[in-house]
């Protein structure tokens, strides 16, 4: 008799989502867009949530090039109201079960002249707004009492510190926390929260960083890989853990960070 698990294998290693929905924050560019393709790859249609509209359209064209569900949801992260919205647009497609929550934002300065309208900002962006997507999300699943994936977009600032950036880096190690909080009270619900959290990864958020030759050699410096990620590195680890492979993974971290934190 042949092993069951031999006729599992290929959905297994695939990661497939076949028959699943998800809705992505930040959906229109970096990390976000690749990772709504990525899902779309895998099988799932994909509700795609930004600001900017144009942006969010010119995603799901791409996932509906894959063949796959695309829709648009117009919506700042920071408004409760927006984000209930969304993400009731995004339940409404029927079989909603993920979440990725990659908006985020970065305004880095020396921290003795950072503006506080600055800091403000990037802790709306990367912590309330994770936090109220995150909510609106696990309430539904809940309700429903659906199992779900939540991913969240952290960083390797989550875990370290670095010059200039005490806003970004206090944001990330606020989310880490946060998908800690949610993984452990929402287990036995069937939801997993975890985080990715890259290292810096070339997209428009970081392009007039890179622009500045002197710190691009600090982080090459930095990087035990030699080498500054790619929003292709970071997809397949949002990929895992948004599939039943990972379903018995909550709580954690996973580092894509060419090895920075074990420097």
């Amino acid at each position: 008799m042949s092993d069951p698990l031999v006729g599992r294998l290929p959905d297994l290693l695939a990661h497939r989502l076949d028959g699943q929905h998800a809705i992505v924050t930040g959906g229109g560019r970096g990390i976000g867009r690749a990772g709504a393709l990525a899902l779309a790859a895998r099988g799932a249609g994909v509700t795609v949530v930004a600001r900017t509209r144009p942006e969010l359209e010119e995603t799901a064209a791409a996932v509906a090039e894959l063949g796959r569900a695309a829709h648009v949801a117009v919506a700042d992260v920071t408004d409760p109201d927006a984000v209930e919205a969304a993400v009731e647009a995004a339940f409404g497609q029927g079989s909603a079960s993920i979440c990725v929550n990659a908006a985020g934002l970065n305004r880095p300065g020396p921290t003795a002249q950072l503006d506080l309208a600055d800091w403000d900002a990037v802790i709306d962006t990367n912590l309330r707004g994770t936090f109220l997507v995150a909510r609106a999300v696990g309430r539904r699943l809940l309700e429903a009492r659906r199992p779900g994936r939540i991913v969240n977009i952290s960083s390797q600032m989550g875990s370290v510190g670095y010059p200039g950036r005490a806003a970004y880096c206090a944001s990330k190690h606020a989310v880490n926390g946060l998908t800690k909080a949610l993984a452990v009270e929402w287990a036995r619900d069937g939801v997993t929260v975890n985080a990715v959290a890259p290292t810096f990864v070339e997209t428009p958020m970081t392009a007039p960083m890179f622009a500045d030759e002197e710190f691009r050699e600090d982080v090459l410096r930095r990087l035990p890989a030699g080498r500054i990620g790619t929003v292709d590195d970071v997809v397949g680890a949002v990929a895992f853990l948004a599939s039943s492979a990972a379903a018995l993974i909550t709580g954690h971290t996973l580092l894509v960070d060419g090895g920075w934190v074990a420097w």
